[in-house]
């Protein structure tokens, strides 16, 4: 719960930026906790400063008030902006253990709130929905979740397995087929306040990825309950655009499915036939993000024409060699777009880094059998295959998906669960990257009537 007040609340723990200390050092009285804003000077820094208070105030302190009275409205916002990110926490303790934060300032209506809390309603439910275990938030979970965001004036609208096979959607439909419950694409759309194209989104939702046939390895399988961050993120940013009553027309394709082991579990050595018609020969069930967006990505350019088609997923090891978990990978065919979401990223703090598409990455694609494959060989490309170019591979297989329409892809395996302590969000909690980002690109790019 987060509130905004002119005097903190007598109960609460206090938060204190304290400019004269030097930063990162925090000092603590009785109810009282203060951090140092020495050389913060930009929104991200002080989202930094928000994030860092709460994170240094006492466990057991529930109820928190963040005094950002001596600093101008920008400073302000952004040091709530970034105390209310740090302060959510998902858990499924018998004792809840949420946290109320207070905003106190002096002209509460200066910060511009509403604007913020549409932001982090978006990023709240991507982070929720990231967090579930599998076993609570699977295909059919999802689904109800997503259903749920009509009450906020989207619609949504639900294509089961039976559409699906109608359509041919191959991919979709052979990632979930050895799933006790069947794959579905979730449709969210925005209708916005003037007559144009959408921009579209489309996301990964794989519920839980055991890797399929190809089954991965124990350790470390756990966290495969996040390989729907991306569908979350725009789903989130669904949400952010509705709250904030965006004038810009969107809708999102989310590819939602559990990659399990079964009796009708694809293999590798199958060959599919997706919704745009096109043949993928399988190497790796481990590589199915790219098989279920490129039907989402497909049946979006094809329904919807859209101005930009831009996809977010948690696709590939290989984007974290390469980046690390600092910047999610970005690839596309517009230079114009790929700049577009680049500084979006930068304005609001989820960075990406632009990675090619080369012609040997499309070459190495190519299979005897089928109009291209999946993903290269095992064992072909440096050192045995262990060093094989997959982000860029997925990219090329996904630019055969979105057509001629201006578009983006966002690898978001590295930054969508917090792996330290140093950001916004906690170690180990999800970081709702990308709902930001989106939401920031629409406002800054595609909410002008006379731009379209």
């Amino acid at each position: 719960m987060i509130r905004l007040r002119r005097a903190p609340d007598e109960e609460a723990h206090r938060l204190l930026p304290d400019s004269a200390l030097s930063r990162g050092e925090t000092r603590g009285e009785a109810g009282l906790t203060r951090v140092g804003a020495a050389g913060a000077e930009s929104a991200r820094d002080f989202e930094a400063l928000g994030a860092r208070a709460v994170a240094a105030a006492p466990v057991e302190a529930r109820h928190l008030a963040l005094d950002t009275r001596d600093f101008p409205a920008g400073a302000a916002r952004a040091l709530a902006m970034g105390a209310a990110i740090r302060a959510h926490r998902f858990s499924l303790k018998s004792v809840p253990g949420h946290r109320r934060l207070e905003v106190v300032a002096d002209a509460p209506r200066s910060l511009d709130w509403e604007r913020a809390e549409a932001t982090l309603a978006g990023m709240e439910f991507a982070r929720d929905c990231v967090a579930e275990p599998a076993n609570r938030l699977s295909p059919e979970g999802f689904t109800r979740r997503l259903l749920a965001l009509e009450k906020e004036g989207l619609s949504v609208r639900v294509l089961d397995a039976v559409r699906l096979k109608a359509l041919g959607a191959g991919g979709l439909l052979a990632v979930g087929g050895g799933a006790v419950e069947p794959p579905r694409l979730v449709e969210i759309g925005w209708k916005g306040s003037f007559d144009a194209p959408p921009v579209a989104f489309a996301g990964k939702g794989l519920c839980f990825d055991t890797g399929g046939i190809s089954i991965k390895p124990a350790a470390g399988m756990e966290t495969m309950r996040a390989d729907m961050a991306g569908a979350a993120a725009c789903a989130g940013a669904m949400l952010a655009l509705a709250r904030r009553r965006s004038p810009c027309p969107a809708v999102a394709l989310l590819a939602i499915a559990e990659n399990a082991t079964g009796a009708r579990s694809y293999r590798p050595g199958d060959v599919l036939r997706m919704a745009s018609g096109v043949t993928v020969e399988v190497l790796d069930t481990d590589a199915e993000g790219r098989l279920v967006l490129a039907d989402a990505l497909h049946l979006a350019a094809r329904n919807h024409r859209p101005r930009a088609l831009i996809d977010l997923a948690t696709l590939t090891g290989s984007v974290i060699v390469a980046l690390g978990h600092a910047r999610a990978g970005l690839f596309g065919n517009d230079p114009a777009l790929a700049a577009a979401v680049a500084a979006a990223g930068e304005a609001v703090g989820e960075r990406v880094w632009p990675l090619p598409i080369g012609e040997r990455h499309r070459d190495d694609l190519r299979s005897e059998i089928a109009d291209l494959r999946q993903c290269a060989p095992a064992g072909s490309g440096a050192w045995g295959g262990r060093l094989l170019p997959d982000a860029c591979h997925a990219a090329a297989f996904l630019r055969e998906f979105a057509g001629s329409l201006p578009w983006a892809h966002l690898d978001i395996a590295g930054v969508d669960t917090a792996e330290d302590d140093e950001g916004l969000a906690a170690r180990g909690q999800p970081t709702g990257f990308g709902v930001r980002l989106l939401d920031a690109l629409v406002e800054r790019h595609f909410e002008d009537p006379h731009r379209v």
